[in-house]
C-alpha cells in the first residue's frame, strides 16, 4: 500500500528532528488563502448561481471561505455578482473602502466584469471601473464550477502575495488612480 503513495517534496526551508522552517510570508500566505470571509454583493441572476455554489453539492466552506460575512468589516474577499448601475457604483466603492486591509475583489459574470449586455448609459461597463479587481469569473451566468475555478484562483494569489504589497508604492499608486484615500 505505501508503494502507490508518491511524496512531494516540500517547500524551500530547513528541516530537522521534529522541526521545520520555512518563510513567513509563506505561512501567513496559506494561512491567508485558505480562510477568506466572503462578502456577496450579488444584485441579479448570479447571485442565483453563487447561492449554488454554497449549497452542499458544491460546498464552498471546502476552500476555507465558509464563514459569510455581510459586514464589510468583517470581509476580506468582496465577491461582485450581477448588474451594476452607474448610482451603485458609489455605494459599491464605499463597500470596498470600508473593508479591512488586505482585501480581494471578484468580478462574478459578464455584468461585473465588462456590463454584460446590457451596453446602455445606466449601466457601469465593468466593477473595474470604480474599485480594483483581482480575479474575474466568465459567464452569464457562471456556473458553480466557474466561481469555485475563481475563488481558487484568488487563492492562488493570496498565498503568493508578499507582505509587503500593501505598502508598496506601486499598490499606493494603484489605489490613488481610482482615487481610493491610502493612509
Amino acid at each position: 500500500m505505501s508503494d502507490k503513495i508518491k511524496m512531494v517534496q516540500p517547500p524551500p526551508g530547513l528541516a530537522g528532528e521534529g522541526f521545520y522552517l520555512t518563510n513567513v510570508d509563506k505561512v501567513i500566505g496559506l494561512g491567508r488563502a485558505n480562510s477568506l470571509w466572503p462578502l456577496p454583493f450579488a444584485t441579479s441572476c448570479c447571485g442565483i448561481e453563487y447561492m449554488a455554489t454554497m449549497a452542499s453539492t458544491y460546498d464552498f466552506g471546502r476552500f476555507g471561505t465558509e464563514r459569510l460575512s455581510f459586514s464589510p468589516r468583517q470581509a476580506d474577499m468582496l465577491l461582485v455578482m450581477g448588474t451594476i448601475s452607474k448610482k451603485m457604483g458609489p455605494i459599491l466603492r464605499q463597500v470596498y473602502e470600508q473593508m479591512a486591509e488586505p482585501r480581494w475583489v471578484v468580478a462574478v459574470g459578464a455584468c461585473a466584469s465588462s456590463g454584460g449586455v446590457f451596453d446602455t448609459y445606466s449601466v457601469l461597463q465593468g466593477i473595474d471601473k470604480v474599485i480594483p479587481v483581482d480575479v474575474y469569473v466568465p459567464g452569464c451566468p457562471p456556473r458553480p464550477e466557474q466561481i469555485l475555478d475563481g475563488i481558487m484562483k484568488l487563492q492562488e494569489i493570496v498565498k503568493n502575495e508578499p507582505l509587503n504589497r500593501r505598502n508598496s508604492p506601486e499598490y499606493k499608486a494603484m489605489l490613488a488612480s481610482y482615487g481610493i484615500n491610502v493612509n
